[in-house]
């Protein structure tokens, strides 16, 4: 679905009608959080969440510290949903034989980098990761999820969009009221440099990143059709603008968008017309058939951590424990 434009807004009619139904979403995420039993890991588990619906650039953050584990020789792997594919799981994303219609766009990025499991049980997915040999985990969302413990929580936060309305959904994008999520996280990870004033009471740390293209002269004084089917298209066609890309066209599809034969014909057509290269994401491109990717550039991305020490020294309490995970199996083996 593709989020209304009432939530990007200053409150109006339709957040204040809706207020009542927010406050009983709210109310009762708040109580299935009080009566839950987490499912504690054997292993560390670390989660990268939001509170917001739609795209904060958890992705990206989530593909980095999946990296970083890995460089350290720490045998991460990462659980996530699979919004929008049909299975449930748990199963490991094997990208030779799914795709995004079986897992969805996000678990097939992150099996890029590390072995990654689909699980709408997500305490189901974390424990089979555990018995597949993983030292980490590494939750993709759930932050809202009170059925696993974690033992490090990141909440990814874009500067630019903040919290929308500032209301609890259906009245804006708000899974949860903004100081209560705030309160249970470990640290902000806070994306772009637009001021953010309702993190000025936030008792955690803060660290800045950003989102910059990786492969940018690709795009230089290139005439561009984009199209995008993401949490937020309009990020992705400032990027190629401000990359001096000349976007002489661009389509906005819903979120997670499961494009058909005949729309990307469509496009092909538009750009054939423009004399212009069909440019989309990352997310959009694994969701296509292998034989209509042909042809279809992609705007690779990448975090850059604005501070890494920071980084460290908050990760530095959850590394040792992945590492004696390790290190205890090694000693039994």
């Amino acid at each position: 679905m593709r989020a209304p434009e009432f939530w990007h807004e200053p409150p109006g009619l339709a957040a204040g009608l809706l207020a009542p139904a927010g406050a009983a979403w709210d109310w009762a995420a708040r109580l299935r959080r009080a009566v839950a039993r987490p499912y504690r890991a054997p292993v560390p588990v670390l989660c990268v969440g939001n509170l917001v619906a739609g795209g904060s650039g958890k992705t990206p953050v989530a593909l980095s510290l999946a990296r970083l584990f890995t460089e350290r020789g720490i045998a991460v792997h990462v659980v996530t949903r699979g919004y929008g594919g049909k299975l449930a799981g748990p199963m490991q994303v094997d990208a030779a034989r799914h795709d995004a219609d079986a897992v969805g766009d996000e678990a097939l990025l992150l099996a890029t980098v590390a072995p990654c499991w689909v699980a709408k049980d997500r305490a189901a997915g974390v424990a089979a990761a555990a018995k597949a040999g993983a030292e980490a985990i590494l939750l993709d969302d759930g932050f809202q999820n009170p059925s696993i413990a974690k033992d490090l929580s990141l909440v990814i936060i874009d500067a630019e969009y903040g919290f929308g309305n500032g209301r609890v959904i259906p009245a804006g994008p708000l899974r949860e009221r903004v100081a209560a999520g705030l309160a249970r996280a470990d640290a902000v990870v806070l994306i772009g440099d637009a001021p953010t004033t309702e993190l000025v009471a936030a008792s955690c740390p803060i660290l800045r990143a950003a989102v910059e293209p990786v492969n940018r002269d690709h795009f230089k004084n290139a005439r561009i059709v984009a199209f995008a089917g993401i949490g937020r298209p309009e990020k992705f066609f400032a990027m190629l603008h401000r990359l001096g890309a000349q976007l002489v066209a661009k389509h906005a599809f819903a979120d997670h968008h499961p494009y058909r034969a005949n729309e990307i014909a469509r496009l092909r057509e538009t750009a054939a017309r423009l004399d212009a290269r069909l440019v989309t994401t990352a997310k959009d491109w694994v969701r296509l058939p292998p034989d209509l990717r042909i042809g279809i550039d992609v705007l690779d991305i990448e975090i850059r951590w604005r501070e890494p020490a920071m980084l460290e020294q908050i990760l530095g309490a959850f590394l040792p424990q992945a590492g004696d995970g390790r290190d205890a199996r090694a000693a039994r083996g």
